[in-house]
């Protein structure tokens, strides 16, 4: 029987094998995911074949950015299925067309800003947009910085330094925005969502989050609410300890916890476990697609274990189907 994740209203079907590749293929880790107009399923994955196309039934449909993309970590696409690709291999955002066009990019080719420099880019993680058409993106892993750009790439302001307090950041992760142009940020190693106004004014906080790592925000414009991946421990002392992740969390607007998805147990191949999520996106029907970076995260989650060849191949793409009451 498929596991049941969550409860009341917020009941998920884990849907086993989902993705059907092309024989030989391998996803391996997969930063990212995001659901076009038509529901078309891009995975920006850190395979041979860096964006894979799949349709709702997970049926292969075709790829693209061979050659294009260094190492993927980030996906946003906007109203008009243009594709916001956040490459922090080589410190790039790029503007996609659905069939692998750059529109736009934004950064130098690997060249990264000086650590800690505060300047665009150094490791940068995800992009989201204004009402307006405005591109904010969280950088990252050698900055503690979020920037926000004109619809065409020119740099309009940044906030953001290392640190604990508000409006400072420990790995600004990933980053979304809502209808009224509120900014929430996964500020990671902090464990809690920041949320700003459009230009970087530190409104609250969430808290009581593990290592919140994917950041997707849904349900429309009147009462949002946000899918938020988290990640389990990152230390060999609390490796084993329970209830603290992987897992999904569902909150509302003012970060309330809504449902929880998983994570008790810590992490596993099994259904109905994680291993890291790290990109989320939601189809027109509510179901979740959640790519995982279970290769990378896996000597720091399983130290004495082999790595099954599952997960390689195609075990970080997961769908849950919502049930239906």
């Amino acid at each position: 029987m498929p596991a049941i994740l969550g409860s009341g209203e917020h009941r998920y079907r884990v849907v086993d094998n989902w993705a059907k590749l092309p024989d030989g293929w391998q996803l391996t880790d997969v930063a990212s995911v995001a659901v076009d107009s038509r529901d078309r399923i891009y995975v920006f994955n850190r395979g041979a074949h860096p964006m894979v196309v799949l349709d709702r039934d997970g049926n292969f449909l075709r790829s693209f950015g061979e050659g294009l993309f260094n190492r993927a970590h980030g996906l946003h696409i906007d109203g008009d299925d243009n594709l916001y690709c956040t490459d922090d291999g080589d410190h790039t955002v790029r503007k996609c067309t659905t069939d692998g066009k750059v529109l736009l990019t934004i950064g130098v080719p690997e060249k990264p800003a000086p650590f800690m420099s505060g300047d665009p880019f150094h490791r940068c993680t995800h992009t989201a947009l204004s009402p307006k058409g405005e591109i904010y993106v969280s950088d990252g892993y050698g900055n503690a910085r979020v920037h926000k750009f004109t619809p065409d790439g020119k740099l309009i302001t940044s906030w953001g330094e290392p640190g604990t307090d508000p409006g400072q950041f420990n790995i600004v992760h990933n980053i979304a925005t809502d209808a009224d142009g509120y900014v929430y940020v996964a500020d990671r190693e902090n464990h809690r969502v920041q949320v700003f106004d459009g230009n970087g004014r530190y409104e609250t906080q969430w808290n009581n989050l593990h290592r919140p790592c994917a950041l997707c925000c849904c349900g429309g414009a009147k009462n949002p609410t946000f899918v938020i991946g988290e990640l389990g421990p990152g230390m060999a002392v609390n490796r084993k300890v329970p209830n603290l992740g992987p897992r999904l969390s569902i909150v509302d607007a003012k970060g309330k916890r809504i449902a929880r998805l998983g994570g008790e147990d810590g992490p596993g191949v099994a259904s109905g476990k994680f291993l890291a999520p790290h990109g989320i996106a939601l189809d027109s029907k509510g179901d979740i697609y959640v790519g995982e970076v279970g290769v990378t995260d896996w000597k720091t989650s399983f130290p004495d274990e082999e790595m099954p060849a599952v997960v390689r191949a195609s075990r970080c793409l997961q769908k849950l189907e919502r049930v239906r009451q």
